[in-house]
């Protein structure tokens, strides 16, 4: 079968697959049932002892002091369990998304909302904050729920974008090389930027990019998400949005798709985090889903 049919049957069953009804027969499992206790970010951390699951990071978006920042996520087959970690440092507002640096273990970057940058390294339940820092660029009105970062060729670069707001403001996806002093500050490059529009949801409440991940092939793939409120109703779609690279010479090129493809589409949950799993065409994928609180599941996006 030709490479751009196999694509295009790949993707009808994983539309027709992911758009299952709501419920606990859908492949979704819960870790949160309230507001402070849903997944606005994913990590992959390792796989777990027996090899049969995963621990991951997530990050919480609650803005008040005490309340838990990141937890660590153990996840297989039918089993789903969090665990909050201690965070040893200034305390953030409003985590949106994390990644691990690559050639780094232990340590990941975690993105607030307004654009606060943390460097992070995680030793059992602690994570210490290494250093923090604004992202470059801020725009007006910019609100970050995204972050990714590609390796290639010895050479780092983050991407991370304003999520947008409906019809009136579509996603700016930034995008810079990266590199860390001795003392751990993030040193990011020259900065582009590029806009993207969600081919759905597509109503009044959409957030264009809720997060992003890139594919070991260098395919950006990206979350939309709808939030009429902390009731809901939500809606939700993970799309191929583009590829990026890293070069040799200290630079990042991406280049949007300008009809990405939506993979699978999510009524009844707000997808926030996608995370393409080392070595298999996994996403995990976690939702922020207000006061009913959170669900992970993983699909077989990263291979396509």
């Amino acid at each position: 079968m030709p490479r751009a049919a196999w694509l295009s049957a790949a993707t009808a069953l994983l539309t027709l697959y992911a758009t299952a009804p709501a419920g606990a027969a859908d492949g979704w499992q819960r870790v949160g049932t309230d507001t402070r206790s849903g997944v606005s970010g994913i990590a992959y951390e390792s796989r777990t002892g027996s090899g049969a699951g995963i621990d991951a990071l997530v990050v919480h978006d609650n803005k008040k002091s005490g309340l838990p920042h990141l937890s660590r996520l153990t996840h297989s087959a039918g089993s789903a369990d969090v665990a909050p970690l201690t965070w040893d440092g200034p305390e953030p507002v409003d985590l949106e998304a994390v990644e691990a640096v690559p050639g780094k273990p232990g340590e990941y970057m975690a993105l607030a909302g307004r654009g606060i940058a943390y460097h992070l390294k995680v030793a059992g339940s602690t994570a210490t904050v290494v250093d923090y820092t604004p992202l470059p660029a801020i725009g007006e009105g910019d609100d970050f729920e995204s972050f990714a970062l590609v390796h290639r060729d010895g050479q780092l670069a983050a991407l991370w974008a304003d999520r947008g707001a409906g019809t009136g403001r579509a996603a700016t996806l930034y995008a810079a090389p990266l590199s860390f002093a001795p003392w751990g500050e993030a040193k990011f490059g020259t900065v582009t930027r590029q806009t993207y529009r969600a081919p759905y949801p597509t109503d009044t409440g959409t957030r264009h990019i809720s997060d992003i991940s890139v594919t070991d092939s260098g395919r950006i793939l990206v979350s939309s998400a709808s939030d009429a409120g902390d009731d809901g109703p939500f809606n939700s779609a993970v799309s191929a949005a583009g590829w990026a690279t890293a070069s040799a010479e200290g630079g990042v090129r991406v280049v949007l798709s300008p009809r990405p493809t939506v993979l699978g589409r999510f009524p009844h949950y707000k997808i926030e985090a996608v995370e393409c799993l080392p070595g298999t065409a996994d996403a995990l994928l976690g939702t922020d889903d207000e006061n009913v609180g959170g669900y992970v599941r993983t699909l077989p996006f990263c291979g396509i």
